[in-house]
C-alpha cells in the first residue's frame, strides 16, 4: 500500500507542477477559500488510483467533500486526501505546497505520504518508521533515508503557518518563550518535526482532517505526537460536530520528542 500511495502522490504532484509552471486557473469555494485547476486535477488522479487499487476503502478527499460527496466511513478504515495542501502558497508562487494521502484506522492515522513536488521532497510514515527521499524532476525516487524526531534541547525551534497564523499562536509562542520559529506553508511543518529540524508546531487556527492526517501519521511514525488542548491525541473521522463542520479539527500542538 505504501508503494502505491507514494507513486500516486508523485503522479499527482507532477501534474500539479505542469499547471504551476504554466499558470493556474483560480476559483473560490463556498467557504471563500481558493481552489485551482491543480487541486482538481491532482484529486482526480489520486481518486482514480485509490479506487482502482483499494476499491473497498472509502476516500474522504477535500474537493469531493466540498462538492457534497462524502462516502460512508462507518467501517473505521478510510483514506484522507488533500490533493494540494497550501493552495495559497501555490498561488503566491511559494514552493512549499504538498500532496497529502493518509490511511486512517479507527480514528488514528497509521500511514502517511507527503510529496512537495516543487521542492523534490517526499516523506512517508508507517509502522513506526518514517523516511525522507528526494524525487527527481522526472518523478524518479532517490534512495530513502530514515528520519526521526530529535530530543528537545535548550534551543527549542517552533514552526507556524505562513498563511494562517493567528494571534493565539503568537501568544502561545511568547508564553512558552519560543523565540526561534520558522513560518512554513502546508503540511511540511509536520515533516520538519519528524526529521528533527524543529520541535513544536502549535496550531490555533482552523484546520481540517485532510490538512493534518498525513503529516500526523509521519510525525507519529518518527516518534512525535499531536495533542489537542485537552492533552489527548488528535483523532480522525469526526462527524456530527456540534459547533463545526464534519472533519474539522480542534486546536492542537504537535511535538517531537520531549
Amino acid at each position: 500500500m505504501l508503494d502505491i500511495l507514494r507513486h500516486t502522490a508523485i503522479e499527482a504532484g507532477q501534474a500539479i507542477l505542469v499547471i504551476y509552471r504554466k499558470g493556474a486557473e483560480i476559483g473560490w469555494k463556498a467557504d471563500c477559500s481558493p481552489v485551482t485547476d491543480a487541486d482538481c486535477e491532482a484529486e482526480r488522479i489520486i481518486l482514480a488510483a485509490l479506487t482502482t487499487a483499494f476499491p473497498d476503502i472509502p476516500v474522504i478527499a477535500e474537493e469531493s467533500v466540498a462538492a457534497g460527496c462524502i462516502p460512508d466511513i462507518s467501517g473505521g478504515t478510510f483514506f484522507l486526501v488533500d490533493p494540494l495542501d497550501g493552495t495559497r502558497e501555490f498561488i503566491g508562487r511559494h514552493d512549499d505546497f504538498t500532496v497529502n494521502i493518509a490511511l486512517i484506522e479507527n480514528g488514528k492515522p497509521v500511514l502517511g505520504v507527503i510529496y512537495a513536488p516543487a521542492l523534490g521532497l517526499l516523506y512517508t510514515g508507517a509502522g513506526g518508521r518514517a523516511e525522507k527521499m528526494l524525487v527527481g524532476e522526472d518523478g524518479q525516487e532517490k534512495p530513502a533515508i530514515l528520519i526521526g524526531c530529535r530530543n528537545r534541547g535548550d534551543r527549542i525551534v517552533a514552526v507556524a503557518s505562513r498563511s494562517h497564523n493567528s494571534e493565539a499562536t503568537v501568544a502561545y509562542l511568547h508564553e512558552h518563550g519560543l523565540q526561534d520559529f520558522q513560518a512554513v506553508g502546508s503540511s511540511l511543518k509536520f515533516c520538519l518535526l519528524a526529521e528533527g529540524v524543529a520541535d513544536i508546531y502549535p496550531r490555533f487556527s482552523r484546520t481540517m482532517e485532510w490538512d493534518t492526517a498525513a503529516g500526523d501519521a509521519i510525525l507519529r511514525a518518527a516518534g512525535g505526537e499531536t495533542l489537542t488542548m485537552e492533552g489527548v491525541p488528535l483523532t480522525y473521522g469526526k462527524r456530527g460536530l456540534p459547533h463545526d463542520a464534519d472533519f474539522a479539527n480542534p486546536f492542537f500542538v504537535s511535538r517531537g520528542r520531549s
